[in-house]
């Protein structure tokens, strides 16, 4: 089944932000790449998602909840290797215990010129995480029945990397509130999902 594309990252885009995107020359700016994990496991009869909280730090996405995942490096063979990889370095998620069941849309983030691939995992039972300290401050488990809720579909004003004071649709899951890039990638799968159970 095709994935729902850009329009579902819209929904979570700020107007302000869809203005941006729409100006830039994106590939004249020579993003570079990283892929992130969507890792699905159980926990007794509920299937989750894992999230990260970046801890403080001098950088655009400091404290910020995020998908494990990082930088794409000369190394890894393709972009599913690197969110495969990064997932077990940030979380100890072992690389040969994901299945990759779909990639889903890219998304450019332009504080820190990325081109960001998507990828969704399954894990048959829940992992041992080990967290990167440098990287990750804590591991959120969200059920998924928690990101299809639509009352958790919210809009929070923040000061963001290109904007003071806005008004941001977020997600808000296991109280915390989930906005930007990661939540743009979540509302594709969100609308994935909902396809899915529909066929």
């Amino acid at each position: 089944m095709s994935v729902p594309g850009e329009s579902s990252h819209f929904i979570m885009a700020p107007e302000i932000r869809m203005r941006e995107l729409n100006m830039l020359k994106i590939e004249e700016r020579n993003p570079r790449n990283a892929a992130v994990m969507m890792l699905f496991y159980p926990i007794e009869t509920k299937m989750h998602i894992v999230l990260i909280l970046r801890p403080n730090y001098e950088g655009v996405h400091s404290g910020q909840i995020a998908l494990p995942g990082g930088k794409a490096e000369t190394f890894d063979l393709n972009f599913t290797e690197t969110a495969l990889r990064e997932t077990q370095e940030e979380v100890g998620v072992v690389m040969s215990s994901v299945s990759i069941l779909k990639s889903l849309t890219r998304v450019y983030i332009p504080p820190s010129n990325f081109w960001v691939h998507p990828f969704l995992g399954f894990t048959e039972k829940r992992p041992e995480f080990v967290l990167q300290k440098e990287e990750v401050a804590k591991v959120i488990e969200v059920p998924l029945s928690e990101l299809l809720n639509d009352t958790n579909v919210t809009s929070q004003m923040l000061s963001t990397s290109y904007a003071t004071n806005i008004e941001v649709p977020s997600f808000s899951l296991e109280g915390y509130t989930v906005w930007g890039a990661t939540a743009m990638m979540l509302s594709e799968l969100k609308m994935f999902l909902n396809m899915s159970m529909e066929q």
